[in-house]
C-alpha cells in the first residue's frame, strides 16, 4: 500500500490511470465503428466475424437498392434545407436575445433550446398531432418542419455564444461613421457571428442525417429518410449491405467535417 501511495503522490500513477482510461474510452467508441467497416467487406451472405473472405459485392447491392439511394438523397436534401431554414430563423432570434436586457430574454432563449432537451419521441408525437391539425399530413413538408424545429436550437446556441463573446465596439463605430442598421448587420454583425452560424448549421446537418425518431413519424412509403429505411430493412434482412450503407453514412458525416475544416476551419468554428 505504501508503494501505491508514493506512486499516486508522485503524479505518475494518476497519469498512467488517466492514459489507460482514455485509451479504453477510445477503444470503446471506435471498436464498433471499425467492426461495421470490416463487416461491410465480407464475402458471406450474413454478418460474421472473422470474415470468411473479402468482397465489395455488398456495396454494389447497396447502390442497386432503390430504397437506399432514394432515401439517402432525401436525407441529404432534408439536412441541407432544414439547416438553412434553421439559420434563417435562429440567427435573428439569437442576435436579438444576445443584446437584450429584458427579464424574459433568458426564458425565451431556454424555450428556443427546448427541442434538443425534450426526448425526440415526445417531440415527434407533439409535432405529429400539431401538423395533422394544420393538415400537413405525412409528407416531405412535414419532415422538413420537424427537422427545422430541431435545427433551430443548434443555430441559436452557437450564434448566442459567438455574439456574446464579441465586443459591441465595432458595431458602435460603424454606426458613428454613418452606417445604417442594415449596413451594420450585413457588413459587421454577420461576419462576426459567421463561425457560430457555420458551427450550428454543421451540427444541424449531422443531427438531421442521423435522426430516426422524428423521421419515423413523418415518413411515407415513397418519401423516407435513410435511418428509417435502414431500420425497416433490418427487420427482414440482416446481411452486410446494411453495414455498407452505414459506412457510406459515416463517410458523408466525415466528409462534411473535412469540407468545413478545409473551407473555414474547425478551430474557428469552435472558437466561441
Amino acid at each position: 500500500m505504501t508503494a501505491w501511495r508514493r506512486l499516486f503522490h508522485s503524479g505518475s500513477g494518476a497519469t498512467m490511470l488517466l492514459t489507460a482510461y482514455v485509451i479504453l474510452f477510445l477503444v470503446f467508441i471506435l471498436l464498433p465503428i471499425a467492426a461495421v467497416i470490416v463487416v461491410s467487406f465480407s464475402s458471406a451472405s450474413y454478418i460474421a466475424f472473422p470474415l470468411p473472405g473479402f468482397s465489395v459485392a455488398w456495396y454494389a447491392k447497396m447502390a442497386a437498392n432503390h430504397d437506399f439511394t432514394s432515401s439517402l438523397t432525401t436525407s441529404i436534401e432534408l439536412a441541407l434545407v432544414s439547416a438553412c431554414i434553421g439559420a434563417l430563423l435562429g440567427c435573428p432570434a439569437a442576435l436579438a436575445l444576445a443584446r437584450s436586457r429584458g427579464v424574459g430574454a433568458g426564458l425565451l432563449a431556454n424555450l428556443l433550446l427546448a427541442p434538443i432537451s425534450v426526448p425526440a419521441i415526445v417531440l415527434g408525437f407533439s409535432l405529429l398531432y400539431f401538423l395533422s391539425a394544420l393538415s400537413f399530413g405525412l409528407s416531405f413538408g412535414a419532415l422538413l418542419v420537424a427537422h427545422s424545429v430541431v435545427a433551430i436550437p443548434y443555430i441559436v446556441r452557437t450564434v448566442l455564444a459567438t455574439y456574446r463573446a464579441v465586443s459591441t465596439n465595432l458595431e458602435e463605430s460603424a454606426s458613428v461613421l454613418g452606417a445604417s442598421r442594415w449596413q451594420v448587420l450585413w457588413h459587421v454583425t454577420l461576419p462576426m457571428v459567421r463561425p457560430g452560424i457555420f458551427a450550428g448549421a454543421m451540427f444541424a446537418v449531422l443531427t438531421s442525417l442521423d435522426n430516426l425518431p422524428l423521421s419515423f413519424f413523418f415518413g411515407t412509403a415513397t418519401v423516407n429518410t435513410l435511418p428509417v429505411v435502414m431500420l425497416n430493412y433490418m427487420q427482414n434482412n440482416f446481411d452486410p449491405s446494411i453495414a455498407a450503407i452505414s459506412v457510406v453514412q459515416m463517410l458523408i458525416a466525415v466528409a462534411t467535417l473535412l469540407v468545413l475544416d478545409r473551407v473555414y476551419g474547425i478551430e474557428r468554428l469552435t472558437a466561441a
